[in-house]
């Protein structure tokens, strides 16, 4: 029979485990992700927000207005066509963030299957999409956009599907390393045991682990992409006018270096600000998907 308690201070006290962060928590103590995320907020809402306003038209010229200076009519002033530069800059953004999107899911569709496919497959199966990925590495985004536009010519289509082959391989290389690593774990040595098929391990246990790793991938190809966009729009092989893009902004502004510099400023910080903000989301993504890193923090 245990001894009766004599005073309050005698009783036991329940100790109950600290509840681990949650992402979340994690996140918005993690600076790199927290400015990475505000800035690539800033991009895409001014990407949405020139669906629905922008303070002048982006298509409209007006010879008599052009290379103003800013005012309170055109915040960041006209350039050498008349146009307000804050609407080409709103504009621009959503002709970068549409090309950026369908070109990495263009990689990621393709280069994910492929990786997985010759990770499962291994033998000949592997060889031969392997060997089409460095044969496809020789074709960089610009060169591939050059013989598209002398095909079909020049376009926002043309670099969507130039960045988008470029891409492929590079996460078809990622997807079949990471995979590999998990076809050598015990659980899916116990699934092949348990009479799992190849297609139903890869579903169920191969994609789910890596989908972190591909998550992380895809903000850097979407940095990547952004600078592709910008060089094939500013080499005239992108979009073309008079849809405004950052990089046909900085085509125009080359010849008025001397006569309004800020005209190459401003596009070029956007551009900045778009591929530095996706950097600083993917390296936070990847301390927070990381469980030994997550542990750390």
């Amino acid at each position: 029979m245990s001894a009766p308690l004599t005073s309050l201070a005698d009783a036991p006290i329940a100790v109950r485990p600290l509840p681990a962060r949650t992402f979340w928590g994690r996140a918005l103590r993690h600076r790199s992700f927290v400015l990475g995320g505000a800035l690539s907020l800033l991009v895409l809402v001014s990407a949405l927000l020139s669906l629905v306003w922008t303070p002048w038209s982006p298509y409209e010229i007006d010879i008599a207005s052009k290379l103003r200076p800013p005012s309170a009519a055109h915040w960041l002033g006209t350039d050498s066509f008349g146009r307000d530069i804050v609407s080409l800059l709103l504009a621009g953004a959503r002709s970068t963030i549409l090309v950026g999107i369908i070109a990495v899911g263009i990689g990621l569709t393709f280069g994910v299957c492929l990786g997985l496919i010759a990770s499962a497959r291994r033998g000949w199966t592997e060889e031969i999409i392997m060997r089409f990925s460095d044969f496809t590495f020789a074709f960089p985004a610009v060169l591939s956009a050059i013989m598209l536009a002398a095909v079909v010519g020049p376009g926002m289509v043309t670099s969507i599907i130039a960045i988008g082959i470029f891409q492929i391989p590079t996460l078809t290389r990622l997807t079949r390393g990471s995979a590999n690593a998990i076809w050598a774990r015990e659980y899916v040595l116990a699934a092949r045991a348990a009479g799992k098929g190849k297609f139903r391990i890869t579903i169920e246990h191969v994609l789910p682990n890596i989908l972190s790793i591909l998550i992380v991938q895809a903000t850097i190809q979407f940095a990547l992409a952004i600078l592709a966009e910008a060089a094939l729009s500013y080499l005239g092989l992108g979009t073309q006018p008079p849809q405004p893009s950052w990089g046909r902004m900085l085509n125009d502004a080359q010849t008025l270096l001397f006569q309004s510099p800020m005209l190459a400023v401003y596009p070029g910080a956007a551009i900045a600000i778009a591929v530095l903000g996706l950097n600083l989301l993917g390296d936070g993504l990847r301390d927070l998907l990381d469980p030994r890193l997550a542990r750390e923090r």
